[in-house]
């Protein structure tokens, strides 16, 4: 079957290479088009609306995936933990209230997570104001035994 699958689309080929082309007619105003000026733009000292202003240069996002660098182990208040998939994520608010959903491995300002279990979250706290710590420190915040 595919033996007459392959010489029917061979043939077909064939015949289509062998037939002339179709000649296109004119499209009408197609000769005005090319006798008019080509437009450009003249800045005149301003700057130009459409050039693009990251043309040649590397743009890289402040925040890494999967980090949280403006916000310090500190600042973290644990509001809960969830399990999905056999995975658990920790939620954790900042200063301003926003949620934030953290796994073991992402960063933050000072720190990183190092691991989370049913009813607790611990920190690695590597650095302190900027300053890298000699010994890191492990923080652990728990979830309240009421609140589980």
């Amino acid at each position: 079957m595919t033996r007459h699958a392959v010489l029917l689309i061979v043939a077909l080929a064939l015949v289509a290479g062998a037939l002339p082309a179709q000649e296109r007619e004119p499209v009408p105003g197609a000769e005005l088009l090319k006798t008019l000026p080509r437009s450009t733009y003249d800045p005149a000292g301003r700057r130009d609306p459409f050039k693009n202003l990251l043309a040649g240069k590397d743009v890289k996002d402040k925040a890494a995936a999967g980090s949280i660098p403006q916000l310090t182990i500190d600042d973290t208040t644990l509001v809960g933990i969830v399990k999905a998939k056999q995975k658990l994520t920790a939620i954790v608010s900042g200063p301003q209230g926003f949620p934030f959903f953290i796994k073991p491995g992402d960063r933050f300002a000072d720190g990183y997570v190092l691991s989370i279990n049913e009813s607790q979250v611990v920190f690695r706290k590597t650095n302190e104001r900027g300053i890298p710590l000699m010994r890191p420190k492990d923080i652990i915040k728990e979830i309240n035994p009421e609140e589980r």
